[in-house]
């Protein structure tokens, strides 16, 4: 059976998904899980866009072992020295450099004749050819790009070095029998074809990017770039949880696998989701909540009767589990430890003393704690403790149907100031939002808010999530906490401190 490649995006393609900002822990946090679920290349961000990606990028190259990191690169010289030096500490460095192929790119675009950018491509992948082991070069908007164009500078940039080649649908447009048509067509008229390993990387801009990436397999493709829960630019990219399964439950159709660890893709999915800040629909197809839920009476019937009536992939398969432990508020720290170790959770000693004490706050309140509390407990301490420059110190709420709704609030910047402000609104999450803009002494404008429950049960933890514009700058935050209005007022700060966050990246090239 043939053995199909993993190229996940979710820390460079996902991460353009608009609004979502990602600083370093929580890019590394990603990173270290995807590792886990086994995926082949990481493509870690854009080392030349900023000192804040060059330091991701160089930070996961260094501490990932068990997959490659790579990083993008334009063909520019700059952008090639830039992931070199972030990639190099790798444990199987390598590069991915592309430039526009297609009629559309080359006039309006680049302003190049087909000549010029096979020269462009042919010098970019020498040069990089002479430090990376391996170099995957791509013809962005290849499937709008002329069949017998393509063919000429696939062959170009193999011979100049590239051992991987990638033949994007970057703006979705291609339907499926005529995208797997490209590779067979590339597979029988480039020559030296077999001397690189071909790969597709499809956005479902017309909802077919799934589609197009198992046409691709058929046609020959040996990896498949995607993201996880399918984030991307514009309507995203594959979904590689979608792919993974789809090729395992009809293997004896494509007779093809990948090497993941399959039951790691909803440990994987509910990460990416908390820290993005994009929440999963329900009918998402493999980890969605409603994907192994049965409502229907006749399928109830069926499943009860024999599962695969109606359910053709069992919930255990991708890491879905009813069963959970519980802790309470009389669970020992070792108790405590050893879950956190089960859950894969990686906390020093200092940060776990510090979460067990939030622990033990939030079971005496909440009684139970699931290990999907455990795990956002977690990621709040991990991701927020480096960005949090305006962080909360005090609130209170005066809330009545006959009064007008109040919110003082006292927050810390930095070790020693204090800020103190109270204000009215129309509701609680107003008053206390229009205090912290008081606070901040700035506009911020609220966007979207969403709330969504961690757990199950009254007691369950509350996660919000907001789009803010703050300095001219739209991003997400997202805050946890039992009480709805302090998650709400978390959610606000965090969004806040990535706009501080972001600002202070300097661009290495102008």
């Amino acid at each position: 059976m043939r053995k199909i490649n993993i190229f996940d995006t979710t820390l460079r393609d996902g991460e353009q998904s608009a609004g979502i900002n990602l600083n370093y822990s929580e890019k590394l946090e990603i990173a270290f899980q995807l590792e886990r679920l086994g995926v082949d290349i990481i493509e870690a961000g854009f080392p030349a866009a900023s000192k804040g990606d060059f330091g991701s990028v160089q930070e996961i190259a260094n501490k990932i072992r068990h997959a490659s990191v790579t990083g993008l690169a334009r063909s520019v010289q700059g952008d090639i020295d830039a992931a070199w030096e972030s990639l190099k500490g790798g444990a199987e460095p390598r590069l991915h450099v592309f430039i526009a192929t297609s009629p559309i790119h080359r006039d309006y675009k680049l302003k190049l004749s087909k000549e010029q950018v096979i020269e462009t491509a042919v010098q970019t992948v020498k040069y990089a050819a002479e430090r990376f082991p391996i170099v995957q070069w791509s013809a962005e908007d290849a499937s709008r790009t002329e069949l017998d164009y393509l063919v000429e500078i696939v062959e170009a940039v193999i011979q100049a070095g590239a051992r991987v080649i990638n033949i994007p649908d970057t703006v979705g447009y291609a339907a499926p029998q005529e995208y797997g048509a490209i590779f067979k067509h590339l597979r029988e008229h480039v020559p030296s074809i077999d001397k690189v390993n071909l790969s597709a990387h499809c956005h479902d801009d017309l909802g077919m990017a799934i589609a197009n990436s198992l046409a691709a397999i058929e046609g020959g493709a040996n990896q498949i770039e995607g993201t996880i829960n399918g984030i991307g630019e514009r309507a995203g990219n594959a979904a590689l949880e979608e792919l993974a399964v789809a090729l395992r439950i009809r293997s004896d159709f494509y007779q093809a696998k990948t090497g993941l660890t399959l039951n790691e893709i909803k440990r994987t999915s509910d990460l990416v989701s908390k820290l993005t800040g994009f929440a999963v629909p329900p009918n998402k197809a493999i980890i969605g909540r409603n994907a192994y839920a049965h409502e229907s009476g006749i399928h109830q019937d069926g499943v009860l009767k024999e599962k695969t009536t109606y359910e053709i992939i069992s919930p255990e398969l991708v890491g879905v589990s009813s069963n959970a432990l519980v802790l309470g508020k009389h669970s020992g720290r070792h108790a405590f430890k050893d879950r956190l170790k089960t859950l894969k959770l990686s906390v020093s000693d200092e940060e776990s003393n510090r979460l067990f004490i939030q622990f033990k706050e939030l079971a005496d309140k909440k009684k139970e704690m699931t290990d999907e509390d455990l795990v956002a407990l977690v990621l709040e301490e991990k991701t927020s403790k480096d960005d949090r420059f305006f962080e909360l110190d005090s609130m209170q709420i005066s809330y009545g149907t006959n009064q007008v709704p109040t919110a003082t609030v006292r927050l810390k910047k930095g070790e020693e100031d204090t800020i103190s402000e109270a204000a009215t609104g129309a509701g609680s999450v107003e008053a206390l939002y229009n205090t912290l803009e008081r606070c901040i002494g700035s506009e911020v404008n609220l966007l979207d808010y969403r709330i969504q429950s961690v757990g199950a049960g009254r007691d369950a933890l509350a996660q919000v999530f907001v789009t803010i514009r703050y300095q001219g700058t739209e991003t997400r935050g997202r805050g946890l906490d039992q009480d709805v209005l302090e998650a709400s007022a978390k959610a606000y700060l965090n969004a806040v401190n990535r706009v501080i966050y972001l600002t202070e990246k300097e661009p290495i090239l102008q």
